[in-house]
């Protein structure tokens, strides 16, 4: 069984287990075990896996760390477990930060079972840098997610390949946590910047109150425009009659990606761009059923629903993307029916169903 489907199972399971795992022991046992054992070493195995590992570290003797994962009888992997739901820190790394500069252990990794922190020495030779240059989420992972946390298991494991990973992983996260912070609001710096590359003049107050919400509501587009053109270029057509180019439905205008207040702030409901992708997804799996301006995203606080005829009454689909486990609701069946996804393209798997949605609010309408 491939690792992605491994830890899509243990996921599941976990939504089912968590209100019994009241301790850290728990913990360890239902969640971190089988983990490891997702990535091919055998818990079982003294020789690859030893629980309770002992490191005595000048005067303090018998502190131990919960596994080292070890290849020809040396550590390479240490990992400190807290019980589930416990906040992960650089505080609760103290031991870790012993057991890295003593053993010849390049990877350690916090966890409380369900939110895997991976640390190595970066930033100084045999000190366990402070930040994270990963952080696996078993609740919210995607295929990309699961190619770098591969690269820990039995089969895949090379430590030179694991720090040229994590060294790119490390500065990657910090540049996506820039961008993200810029696209939901940006800075002064980050706004005078690019005011700069396209306004020669002297950027009076007024200007950079203007400029903004400008750059605000530009960014949006640009990623708006970058969906509907990958869409065009790349999307193929359900029915297996090839790809789509001219009948694929342009990105929703920029009103929809979250209105600006006179100020320039965000309101409370703000479509993301993963939603306003899944929307133009859903447009095109329908685009032969029914023509594509019936089909309208309306979003709320909780979701974003997609509508027929943007009436309320003929829902079509809708996507629960704000939590940590991203579900589609389709309405194929009376009431709705909740179905877990791991990415967007699990959306083309459900076109049968999206295209029955409608098919059934179209059929009460002929009767």
């Amino acid at each position: 069984m491939e690792l992605i489907d491994q830890l899509s199972n243990l996921a599941s399971r976990v939504q089912k287990q968590l209100t019994h795992i009241q301790t850290e022991e728990a913990t360890k046992t239902a969640l971190v075990m089988p983990f490891i054992n997702a990535l091919g070493y055998n818990v079982f195995d003294p020789t690859e896996v030893v629980p309770e590992f002992i490191c005595d570290i000048g005067t303090k003797k018998g502190e131990k760390i919960d596994y080292a994962i070890m290849r020809d009888g040396k550590p390479i992997i240490l990992i400190e477990c807290k019980h589930v739901g416990a906040e992960l820190n650089i505080n609760h790394a103290s031991q870790l930060f012993r057991y890295f500069h003593v053993t010849e252990a390049r990877i350690a990794v916090l966890t409380n079972g369900l939110v895997y922190r991976l640390f190595t020495d970066l930033e100084q030779a045999n000190k366990m840098d402070e930040r994270p240059f990963l952080e696996f989420d078993l609740a919210n992972f995607t295929e990309g997610d699961v190619a770098e946390i591969k690269k820990l298991s039995k089969a895949a494991f090379n430590i030179e390949d694991m720090l040229f990973a994590a060294y790119n992983l490390k500065y990657m996260r910090a540049f996506k946590k820039y961008f993200d912070e810029q696209f939901t609001q940006p800075s002064a710096d980050f706004i005078n910047f690019v005011s700069k590359q396209v306004y020669e003049g002297i950027l009076t107050p007024k200007l950079k109150e203007q400029f903004s919400i400008l750059v605000h509501r530009s960014f949006h587009q640009f990623l708006n425009d970058k969906i509907a053109m990958r869409l065009r270029s790349a999307m193929i057509d359900t029915s297996g009659q090839g790809p789509l180019v001219n009948d694929v439905p342009s990105a929703p205008p920029i009103e929809s990606m979250g209105a600006l207040d006179a100020e320039g702030k965000d309101k409370d409901i703000e479509t993301t761009v993963e939603e306003t992708e899944g929307f133009m997804i859903v447009r095109a799996i329908l685009r032969k059923t029914v023509p594509v301006n019936r089909m309208v995203m309306r979003d709320v606080q909780s979701y974003c629903g997609i509508l027929l005829d943007d009436n309320n009454r003929k829902p079509i689909c809708r996507l629960h993307f704000n939590s940590g486990k991203k579900y589609v609701t389709l309405f194929d069946v009376e009431g709705g029916e909740r179905v877990d996804i791991t990415s967007l393209d699990d959306l083309y798997g459900m076109a049968s169903r999206i295209r029955a949605a409608v098919q059934k609010h179209e059929a009460k309408l002929a009767v």
